[in-house]
């Protein structure tokens, strides 16, 4: 089965595009269950700990982990100011990561995945890119409906 009007590696690449927006969101957004989780996690120490060694309140993970949630939904919402939204949000805690892990000189062992999600989700932010900032503040409209116009009478 193929859509109408598009070509045929079309169909291809916007299954593509959609696993990667699902893959990212479901990274992030088990990324944000683990700063909730009270202790340790199956991938790392407690963040409560973490975010207070780095040099930040223990609540802070709250704070990154909401972002975290609320931009994997956004990815996954097959809009484009939605999931620029989302990419964009997530630009910035990445931005907040990286820096994070220099600053700490983490090893680079601990600390590459902020650097290539950082990349990754760079390109998508460009990718959703509005024509015009103001498309993200107004609400979006539905399609115009066509409705049926009497035909002209001939003479005759």
């Amino acid at each position: 089965m193929t859509l109408p009007n598009l070509p045929e590696g079309t169909h291809m690449s916007k299954r593509l595009m959609t696993v990667l927006y699902w893959f990212l969101a479901c990274e992030f957004a088990l990324g944000a269950v683990t700063k909730y989780w009270p202790g340790d996690t199956i991938f790392s120490s407690a963040y409560s700990a973490k975010f207070v060694d780095w040099g930040y309140p223990s609540w802070m993970r709250f704070v990154v982990g909401a972002l975290e949630g609320v931009a994997a939904v956004l990815l996954v919402i097959p809009n484009r100011r939605t999931r620029f939204l989302g990419a964009m949000t997530l630009v910035f805690v990445l931005i907040g990561a990286v820096t994070t892990h220099i600053v700490n000189h983490d090893p680079a062992v601990e600390s590459w995945a902020a650097p290539v999600h950082l990349v990754i989700l760079g390109i998508l932010a460009l990718a959703n890119w509005p024509a015009d900032w103001r498309h993200l503040l107004r609400a979006p409209t539905p399609p115009a409906v066509r409705t049926p116009q009497a035909e002209p009478s001939s003479p005759g």
